[in-house]
C-alpha cells in the first residue's frame, strides 16, 4: 500500500505534466518517498480546516515542483479536485508554481528559488517567539515544527544562504529541511557549477546534518525526521539522495528536470512501477489511505489542540484574550496617541518613524521586526531587547547584513500569522529586496517595509548609496503601497495605513535630512494619496507636485513664485499607489486636467509621466559630496526650481 500511494503521487506529477505539455516531472519521480513519510507519519495538518494556528508548516521550497505538493494535498483531502490536476499550468487551482492564497494547503508563494526556504526560516522564528509569549506549564499553545522540501538549487542562491545562516545563529530547532538531493540542475550535473561539502558546510552554520542514501527507504527517512525534531537547539537538514526522474529510461539526467517525459515515456514508467491504471485514476483505498495517515490523524491533533486551547482560556483568559487578538490581527492606530510625537517637529522622517515605531511596540506586542545592521540610522527597531536563543520574547531582530534574508523572512514571519513585521534598510538597498518585496505583493500579504535616506541627500557616501531608480521601481511593483511621508504628520499617516493594512505589503521610504512639519499635512491627505497642501491665493497658475522632502521645497517655491506674479498650488503626492484608487472626480479636482504640473522628485523622473510632462528629477546617478553641496548641484533650491517653471512649464 505504502508503495502505491507514494506511486499515486508520481503518476499524478507525470500525467498532468503531460497533459499540460509544461512542468517538472523530475522532482516529483524523486521525491515522492520524501513527501509521502512526511505527510503520512509526521506532518500534522487538518485538510478540513487548512488555517489551523497550530498546523505545521510545509514549504515546498523547489517550487517548480509544484505537481509534487498539488498531487499529495489532493490525495491528502485537500480541496483540489481531480480536475484540477487536468488542469495543471491553465487559468485555475493549480498554477505553474505554489501560490498563497490560491491552492489550499499552500503556505508560501514559492518557485523563485531560495525564497522558500527563507520564507521557512521566518515561520520558524515566529512559532518560537509566540510560543515564548503564550505557553504556559502543561499548556503548549503553540507547538509545531516547520518544514521543507528544497532542492540543489535553493541552496545555490544567497538569500538561502543568507537565511540558513541566521536560522543556525539563532537555533530554530523545529526547522527541519528535507533536500532532494539528485545531483541534477537544468544545465546539467550539478557539480558543472558547485561542489560543496553540505555536511561540512551545515554543521559549520550550526545545523544539524543527517544523510539518508537511499531516497526510497521510507524507514530511513522516517528515522532522520524523528531525530531531527529531537533537535531541539539546532535546525536539521536531512541530506536525501535521490533519482531525479525515478522509474523512467531517462532517470537521472537534466532532460527529466523541467520537461514532460511523454505518452512513451510515460507508458514505460507505468511499467516500471508496475502502475496498471490509466491516466488520472486512484483507485479508492488509496485514497482511504492517505484519509486515514493524513487527514484523520491530523484531525485528532486538531482536536487535542482544540481542547488544550479551552483549558488554557479558563486558566489563563487574559493571555488568551491576547492570542485571540493576535490571531484575529486587526489593528487599528489611534492618531491622537501619538501627537507628542510629531507635533512641532522638525526632523528627519526617519526619526519620526523611530518615535511612531517605538510607540506603536508599547501598544501593539505583536509588532516585531528589526534592520539589517542599519537600526542606528533606519530607526526601524524592535522593542523589549535583542531575539536570540535565549530570549525568544524580544522583538528587535538582529538580521544582520542579510538583506536578501530580511525580506523572505519578514514575508515568511506575516504568512505564519499571529504577527505584524517589518524589515529596515537603507532605501538602495531595497534592490538586494526586490524579489523578497514583489512576492509580498503578490501574495497579498501586509508585510512592512521601512527604508531610510531616500535620496542624494544622504551626501558623502556618494552614488552607490544614493537611490535614484529604486522609486520608479517599486511603484511599478501591483499592489505594493510606496510612501514617501512629506514630514511627521505623513510618516504617523504611512504607519497608521500600514498597520492597518490586510492584504497589502507597505513600503515607507524616509529621509535623512530634517524637514519642516506643516499643519496641512495629514492622515486624511496621506490615505487619498495626494492631496492639496498649500492652495494656490486666487488664480490657479499652475501645480508643483511633490513627494517627500520635496514637498518642503515646493512650498518655499510656491512662496518666491507669488512674490513674482504667480500663483500655484502645492500638491503632495506620497503614495501614488493610493492616488490611483481614488475617484476620477477627487483625482481632477487635486490635478485639473487643464493645469500647468510641474513633479519635483530627487530620483527617477520616470514614475511622474503619469501625471505630467514637466518633471524635475534626476535620470543620473548621484555624487559623493556634502548633501549640501549635492542638491545644489543637482539644482534642488527654490530659485532653480522656480526659473526652470517659469521658462518651462508656464
Amino acid at each position: 500500500m505504502e508503495q502505491r500511494a507514494i506511486n499515486a503521487i508520481r503518476m499524478l506529477g507525470v500525467d498532468a505534466v503531460n497533459k499540460a505539455n509544461s512542468g517538472h516531472p523530475g522532482i516529483v519521480l524523486g521525491s515522492a518517498p520524501m513527501a509521502y513519510q512526511l505527510f503520512t507519519e509526521h506532518l500534522n495538518i487538518d485538510v478540513k480546516n487548512p488555517k489551523w494556528f497550530n498546523r505545521d508548516r510545509f514549504i515546498l521550497s523547489a517550487g517548480h515542483g509544484s505537481m509534487l505538493l498539488y498531487a499529495i494535498n489532493h490525495l491528502s483531502g485537500y480541496k483540489i479536485s481531480m480536475e484540477d490536476l487536468k488542469n495543471f499550468r491553465q487559468v485555475g487551482n493549480t498554477p505553474g508554481h505554489p501560490e498563497y492564497g490560491h491552492t489550499e494547503g499552500v503556505e508560501t508563494t514559492s518557485g523563485p528559488l531560495g525564497q522558500g526556504i527563507s520564507n521557512a526560516v521566518g515561520m520558524a522564528i515566529a512559532e518560537t517567539h509566540l510560543a515564548a509569549r503564550f505557553n504556559k506549564p502543561n499548556f503548549d499553545l503553540i507547538d509545531h515544527y516547520t518544514y521543507v522540501i528544497c532542492g540543489d538549487g535553493d541552496l545555490q542562491e544567497g538569500v538561502a544562504l543568507e537565511s540558513i545562516s541566521l536560522a543556525g545563529h539563532l537555533g530554530l530547532g523545529k526547522l527541519i529541511v528535507l533536500f532532494d538531493s539528485n545531483d541534477i540542475q537544468l544545465d546539467g550535473k550539478v557539480n558543472l557549477a558547485y561542489s560543496e561539502q553540505h555536511k561540512n558546510k551545515f554543521e559549520a552554520m550550526g545545523w544539524q546534518y543527517i544523510r539518508v542514501e537511499d531516497g526510497n527507504n521510507l524507514e530511513h527517512i522516517h528515522k532522520a525526521i524523528a531525530k531531527a525534531k529531537k533537535s531541539t537547539d539546532k535546525p536539521t537538514l536531512i541530506e536525501v539522495k535521490t533519482i531525479i526522474g525515478f522509474g523512467t529510461s531517462v532517470a537521472g539526467t537534466s532532460k527529466v528536470h523541467g520537461a514532460p517525459v511523454g505518452a512513451e515515456e510515460a507508458l514505460v514508467l507505468r511499467k516500471n512501477l508496475n502502475w496498471t491504471y490509466d491516466p488520472f485514476v486512484i483507485p479508492q483505498d488509496i485514497y482511504e489511505h492517505y484519509r486515514k495517515k493524513v487527514a484523520l490523524r491530523g484531525q485528532r491533533v486538531h482536536r487535542r489542540w482544540k481542547a488544550l486551547v479551552e483549558a488554557y482560556k479558563v486558566a489563563y483568559p487574559k493571555e488568551y484574550a491576547l492570542f485571540e487578538s493576535f490571531v484575529a490581527d486587526r489593528i487599528s492606530v489611534k492618531l491622537e496617541d501619538f501627537q507628542t510625537d510629531v507635533a512641532g517637529a522638525k526632523e528627519a522622517t526617519r526619526n519620526i518613524s523611530g518615535k511612531v515605531l517605538a510607540r506603536l511596540s508599547s501598544q501593539h506586542l505583536n509588532l516585531i521586526g528589526g534592520s539589517a545592521d542599519l537600526t542606528a540610522s533606519t530607526k526601524a527597531k524592535g522593542a523589549d531587547g535583542h531575539y536570540a536563543k535565549e530570549n525568544r520574547l524580544a522583538r528587535n531582530l538582529n538580521f544582520g547584513v542579510r538583506e536578501h534574508a530580511m525580506g523572505a523572512i519578514v514575508n515568511g514571519m506575516v504568512l505564519h500569522g499571529g504577527l505584524r513585521v517589518f524589515g529596515g534598510a537603507f532605501f538602495v538597498f531595497s534592490d538586494y529586496m526586490k524579489p523578497s518585496i514583489r512576492l509580498a505583493a503578490i501574495m497579498n500579504i501586509p508585510s512592512i517595509f521601512v527604508f531610510s535616506h531616500d535620496s542624494i541627500a544622504v551626501g558623502e557616501d556618494g552614488p552607490t548609496h544614493q537611490p535614484i531608480e529604486q522609486l520608479a521601481g517599486l511603484r511599478a511593483i501591483p499592489n505594493l503601497n510606496v510612501i514617501r511621508p512629506a514630514d511627521a504628520n505623513e510618516t504617523l499617516a504611512a504607519w497608521k495605513i500600514a498597520m492597518e493594512s490586510i492584504a497589502t505589503p507597505t513600503a515607507i521610504i524616509l529621509t535623512r535630512q530634517n524637514v519642516n512639519n506643516y499643519p496641512t499635512t495629514s492622515y486624511e491627505g496621506t490615505i487619498k494619496g495626494a492631496y492639496v497642501v498649500s492652495k494656490e491665493q486666487t488664480t490657479l497658475d499652475g501645480i508643483l507636485l511633490a513627494s517627500g522632502s520635496e514637498v518642503d521645497l515646493a512650498i518655499q517655491t510656491q512662496k518666491l513664485l507669488f512674490a513674482r506674479g504667480i500663483d500655484v498650488r502645492v500638491v503632495s503626492m506620497p503614495s501614488h499607489h493610493l492616488f490611483e484608487k481614488q475617484t476620477v472626480k477627487y483625482q481632477k479636482s487635486v490635478l485639473p486636467k487643464r493645469a500647468k504640473v510641474l513633479a519635483i522628485e530627487m530620483a527617477s523622473s520616470q514614475s511622474w509621466y503619469k501625471y505630467t510632462q514637466h518633471v524635475y528629477g534626476i535620470d543620473t546617478f548621484g555624487v559623493s559630496a556634502p548633501a549640501e553641496v549635492a542638491l545644489e548641484l543637482y539644482g534642488f533650491s527654490k530659485e532653480k526650481i522656480a526659473e526652470y517653471f517659469l521658462k518651462k512649464v508656464l
